[in-house]
C-alpha cells in the first residue's frame, strides 16, 4: 500500500517538538501529505503513553498502518529512532516496509444499569476503586479459575505483555501471538485464602469473567486511562478478529528489542 498521506500524533515536549519539525521535512521532501482525516499512516512521536492515545483516538482503526518514533524514554512501542527518520521515510516512499499485525482486546463492563464496551492493546487493570483488597471470581469460559483476594488483577494482551504486567512479574509473550494473560496483583495466600501466584495465559477466543464479591464501585484502567464504574456486576474481556497493523522496520526482531530495551 503506498502511503500518501499521514496524520501525526505528539507529545508535548520540547524534544518532540524539535523532532516533529525533522519529520515534517523529511515527509515535505517526498510528497507525503500531513493530513487530520482520511489519512493511511498513523505517526506516534513521543514515548508509549503517545503511540497508546493514537490507537485509542482513532479506535483501534483496521484499514490504516501506525508506527511510533521514540522521543521519549524506554519508548517499547516506538520502532523509530530519531537518527533513523529520513532512511524510515523513505522506505514508506517506495512501499518498502513490512508490518505485523496485533490484536486488540474487547472488554465489557456489565453494571447493574448498563453495559459499557472498552478496547485495549495493553491491558485491564482491575482493583478496587479505594485501592483496598479486593475479592474477585475469575472465571474463563463457564469455569471457575479462582476465587482471587489481593490488590488487583491485571489482564494483558501479547502486545501488553513487556508493559505493567512484566514489572508485575507476568511473561513477556511475542507480540502476534493472540493471548490474554491474568497475572495477579500481591495475591492473599495464608491459611485462610489461597489466590495463584503466576500468570495464566490464554489463547485467543478464551473469555475471561470477573466477578466482584459485592457489586462495589470498581477502579478500571484500560491503557493508562482511569475508569470508575459504580455497581459492577462483572468485566468480560477477549481476543477475537480485531487487529490494527503496525509497521516494522525490514530488520525488526523481537529478541533483539527485549534485550536493548530491558538489558543493555
Amino acid at each position: 500500500m503506498r502511503i500518501n498521506k499521514v496524520k501525526l500524533f505528539v507529545n508535548d515536549t520540547e524534544k518532540t517538538n524539535e523532532v516533529v519539525n525533522i519529520l515534517k521535512e523529511s515527509l515535505s521532501k517526498r510528497n507525503i501529505e500531513i493530513v487530520e482525516d482520511n489519512f493511511d499512516l498513523g505517526i506516534a512521536v513521543g514515548g508509549d503513553g503517545t503511540f497508546l492515545r493514537m490507537t485509542t483516538d482513532t479506535d483501534f482503526d483496521s484499514n490504516v498502518y501506525y508506527v511510533g518514533i521514540n522521543s521519549g524514554t524506554l519508548g517499547f512501542a516506538q520502532d523509530i529512532s530519531i537518527d533513523e527518520i529520513d532512511e524510515f521515510i523513505d522506505c514508506l516512499n517506495n512501499e518498502n516496509f513490512k508490518y505485523e499485525e496485533i490484536s486488540i482486546q474487547e472488554i465489557e463492563v456489565v453494571t447493574k444499569e448498563e453495559r459499557f464496551n472498552l478496547k485495549s492493546i495493553n491491558e485491564i487493570l482491575i482493583r478496587d476503586d479505594s485501592l483496598k483488597t479486593i475479592n474477585l471470581d475469575i472465571y474463563v469460559g463457564d469455569e471457575l479459575l479462582e476465587e482471587f483476594k489481593g490488590d488487583g488483577i491485571l489482564v494483558s494482551t501479547s502486545f501488553g505483555s513487556t508493559a505493567y504486567n512484566l514489572n508485575l512479574g507476568g511473561s513477556i509473550v511475542y507480540n502476534t501471538f493472540d493471548t490474554l494473560q491474568i497475572t495477579p496483583i500481591a495475591p492473599q495466600n495464608n491459611k485462610v485464602t489461597r489466590s495463584l501466584t503466576n500468570s495464566v495465559i490464554l489463547p485467543a477466543n478464551n473469555k475471561v469473567t470477573i466477578k466482584p464479591y459485592k457489586d462495589d464501585s470498581i477502579l478500571i484502567m484500560v491503557d493508562g486511562t482511569n475508569y470508575i464504574f459504580d455497581n459492577v456486576l462483572e468485566i468480560n474481556t477477549v481476543i477475537k478478529d480485531k487487529k490494527i497493523k503496525l509497521i516494522r522496520k525490514d530488520n525488526y526482531s523481537f529478541i533483539r528489542k527485549i534485550n536493548d530495551k530491558f538489558l543493555n
